[in-house]
């Protein structure tokens, strides 16, 4: 009975702090990595794609043409 119970402490994930904190520790690199990949990949989707067309009225140019 002993010996039943130390191996569900071996296995549990309360009792054993080193399987625990490891896991813990590759979740949050996995969360760390997803982030930055997901950040980067909307950035990549809303970059900047060049000077746009603008019409512009003569007279608010530098040397404004009046009628």
């Amino acid at each position: 009975m002993e010996n039943e119970i130390q191996e569900h402490k071996e296995k549990d994930f309360n009792y054993n702090w080193v399987k625990s904190s490891r896991f813990l520790f590759y979740i949050q690199v996995f969360c760390l990595v997803a982030f930055i990949l997901g950040g980067c990949y909307k950035l990549y989707n809303k970059r900047y794609t060049g000077k746009p067309d603008v019409a512009i009225p003569e007279s608010t140019m530098y040397t404004p043409k009046y009628k």
